[in-house]
């Protein structure tokens, strides 16, 4: 590390940034009202089925008992970045020697793991 000042002015932005970020936060959840009791779910409704009801539009004819627009799109996000994830993992384990794409574990035991296959 040096001791410039030239450095010091790519630090103070990110942290400027940060505080305010943080007050508005702070300053949201003290300003929320959160109600003494939670409203809850009927006894009888259950929220996998009525996701699975606005999932394929069966709303119209009035089975879902609970409105579950909020849950699926919740679930839609959250299947999206699952899938984005898996998807860098596997970009991310390929390797590549001479120009070609090779698998991760390297060559695939395909002949039971036995001497005179097609492995060398």
């Amino acid at each position: 590390m040096n001791d410039d000042d030239s450095d010091r002015g790519g630090r103070i932005v990110p942290a400027v940034v940060v505080g305010l970020l943080f007050g508005t936060m702070a300053l949201t959840t003290l300003s929320a009202d959160f109600a003494p009791e939670g409203a809850g779910f009927p006894a009888d409704a259950s929220v996998v089925h009525n996701i699975g009801y606005a999932l394929f539009n069966l709303g119209a004819y009035d089975v879902a008992t609970i409105p579950s627009e909020g849950f699926l799109a919740a679930f839609l996000i959250a299947a999206v970045a699952l899938d984005v994830a898996v998807d860098g993992a596997v970009y991310l384990a390929k390797r590549e020697e001479d120009g070609s794409i090779i698998s991760a574990m390297g060559t695939a035991f395909t002949d039971g793991g036995r001497e005179g296959g097609e492995r060398r």
